[in-house]
Order: structure tokens, then C-alpha cells, then sequence
């Protein structure tokens, strides 16, 4: 009597999550339905979150390089006022002063053409980028500083 039982609960068992598991055809397309309009869904959203991020990228590109464009300028000045202030120098050190402005220039004219020339890869290529040119342009900045501290009988 038993395993009468048993085994009567168990196909009733069976049965009823056959039943309840099974979907019409129509359910299941409208299912289907419903998870390709979520996924559509989705997918603008991710575009208009990418498109998004691109354009947050652009402009942040634009007002560094706008950022270091002017600092760029302000170290061009910089050397040309070195340059009216070295005219009363010795020769010796006229010539060195001169080497020194010569190496600044150049230093200065390479982060021109770097931040001209950059184009942007992706997001972790900017952050590097970024990262080394603002190192670079502080590098300039205390060479600046230390040309004129090191040199005060230019004055």
C-alpha cells in the first residue's frame, strides 16, 4: 500500500510540473516578444550612454588642450622675456643662457606638437596621456623656475 501511494504522489508530482511548465506556442513568442523589446531597450540605452560618454570626453579634451595651449603661449613669453633679460650678460654666461633658452624652446615646441597630434584611442589612452603631459608641462614649469632662480645675476 505503500509504495502504492508513493508512487501514485510522485506521478501526480510529475504530472502537475509537466502541466505547469508547459507554455502554449503563443505564450511563448509572446514572451520572446517581450525579452527582444528589454534587450532593444537596453541597447539604446547603452548607445545613448556611450554617445554620452564621448561627447563628456570631447569636451574635456577640448578645455585641457584650450588648459595647456595658453600655458604653452604664457612659456613662449617666458623665453622672450629670458631672452631681452639675458642681452646684458657676460659672454660666458650669455652663451650658456642661450643653450638653456634653446633646450626650453624645444622642450616647449615638442608639448605643442604632442598635444597637436594627439587623437584619442579610448578612455585609458587619455587618462595616460593626461597624466604624462601634465607631468611633462610641470618638468617645463620648475625648469623655468629654476632657470631663473639659478640665474638671478641675469637681472
Amino acid at each position: 500500500m505503500k509504495k502504492i501511494l508513493l508512487t501514485m504522489a510522485v506521478t501526480t508530482f510529475i504530472a502537475a510540473s509537466i502541466f505547469t511548465g508547459c507554455n502554449s506556442p503563443s505564450q511563448k513568442l509572446e514572451n520572446a516578444e517581450e525579452n527582444v523589446i528589454d534587450a532593444k531597450m537596453e541597447v539604446l540605452d547603452a548607445k545613448s550612454d556611450l554617445n554620452q560618454a564621448r561627447q563628456d570626453s570631447i569636451t574635456e579634451f577640448q578645455q585641457f588642450k584650450i588648459e595647456f595651449e595658453n600655458k604653452i603661449i604664457a612659456n613662449e613669453k617666458s623665453i622672450e622675456e629670458l631672452r631681452v633679460k639675458i642681452v646684458g650678460a657676460s659672454d660666458e654666461n650669455k652663451a650658456l643662457y642661450e643653450k638653456k633658452l634653446a633646450e626650453l624652446q624645444k622642450r616647449n615646441s615638442e608639448l605643442r606638437t604632442k598635444l597637436y597630434n594627439y587623437t584619442d584611442d579610448g578612455t585609458d589612452k587619455w587618462q595616460i596621456f593626461k597624466t604624462e603631459f601634465k607631468s611633462d608641462m610641470d618638468e617645463l614649469g620648475k625648469a623655468f623656475a629654476g632657470f631663473t632662480v639659478n640665474n638671478t645675476k641675469v637681472n
